[in-house]
C-alpha cells in the first residue's frame, strides 16, 4: 500500500482508472495543462530518452509512459513533490521506465550530459512575479506557478542543452507571453515546428499555449487548428474528451 504524508490523496489520472497520482491542495495538483502537453508532445513510440522539466507530482511522465517504451526522466526542484512523484511512479509500477530527480534544471550537469534526450518537455512556471505581494500564499504553489526558482529563459536554455541536435522540444504555456517564448525560442536555436492554441470555449480568448520547436531546425511553422475544451452548456467537447479521457 503506498504511504501518503499529510493532506496527500490518491487520484485517478485517466479515467479507465488504470493509473494512480499522488497529489496535494496545499503542495501540487497536476492539472489540464499537463494533459495536454503529454498529448501535443511527439514522442518515440518503442525506444528513445525522454526529459520532462519542472515535472512537479511527475502527471507528465506518467501520461506519456501510456504512449511509449521509451525511457523518461522528470526533473522537479521541490523536495517533497519529487518524493509524491516517485511514490506515484512505484504505485504504478514503472520504476523501470520511470525516474524523478530532485535537482534544478538551471544545473543538471551531474545528473546527465548536455543533448542526451529525444524529446524535452517542460510546464515551467507562468507568472511573471516581480514583488512577492503577488506569490501565492503557499509557498510550494509559489515556486510551481511564478518565476521565483526559474524563469522562461532559464527553462528554454535547460531544453536545448538537454535535447540532442534534431530532438524535438514541447513546452506549454499562457498566451500572453508568446513573443517571449517565440523569441527565446529562437535565441537557443530551438525553431518554432508546431504551435496550438487553447480556448476554454468559442468565443472566448485563447488561455492555453502549445508549441513544439525542433533543435537546429530550418524555419516552418505549422498553426494547427484552435483546441476548444468546453461547449456553450459547459460540457466537453468530442476532441477534449478524447485528450482528457486518453
Amino acid at each position: 500500500m503506498v504511504q501518503l504524508f499529510d493532506d496527500e490523496r490518491l487520484d485517478y489520472l485517466v479515467a479507465d482508472e488504470s493509473m494512480q497520482i499522488i497529489q496535494s491542495p496545499t503542495a501540487f495538483s497536476f492539472s489540464l495543462d499537463a494533459v495536454l502537453l503529454a498529448n501535443f508532445a511527439s514522442i518515440p513510440i518503442q525506444k528513445g530518452s525522454i526529459l520532462d522539466l519542472c515535472s512537479g507530482n511527475g502527471a507528465i511522465p506518467l501520461l506519456l509512459s501510456r504512449h511509449t517504451k521509451a525511457q523518461i526522466v522528470g526533473v522537479e526542484i521541490q523536495e517533497r513533490i519529487v518524493s509524491m512523484a516517485k511514490r506515484s511512479v512505484e504505485l504504478n509500477q514503472l520504476t523501470e521506465q520511470i525516474s524523478m530527480l530532485h535537482g534544478d534544471i538551471r544545473d543538471l550537469k551531474g545528473a546527465f550530459g548536455h543533448s542526451s534526450f529525444d524529446v524535452v518537455t517542460c510546464n515551467p512556471p507562468y507568472f511573471k512575479t516581480p514583488s512577492s505581494t503577488e506569490h501565492n500564499q503557499l509557498e510550494y504553489l509559489t515556486i510551481a506557478r511564478h518565476e521565483v526558482s526559474c524563469t522562461l529563459e532559464d527553462a528554454v536554455k535547460a531544453c536545448k542543452l538537454h535535447v540532442r541536435p534534431g530532438g524535438k522540444v514541447a513546452m506549454v504555456h499562457r498566451p500572453g507571453r508568446l513573443v517571449d517564448i517565440l523569441t527565446t525560442f529562437r535565441a537557443y536555436n530551438l525553431e518554432p515546428k508546431r504551435f496550438r492554441l487553447v480556448y476554454p470555449k468559442k468565443g472566448r480568448e485563447a488561455n492555453m499555449l502549445l508549441v513544439e520547436a525542433i533543435r537546429d531546425g530550418k524555419a516552418d511553422v505549422h498553426i494547427l487548428p484552435p483546441l476548444y475544451i468546453y461547449e456553450e452548456d459547459g460540457t466537453y467537447t468530442e476532441e477534449a474528451k478524447e485528450i482528457i479521457y486518453d
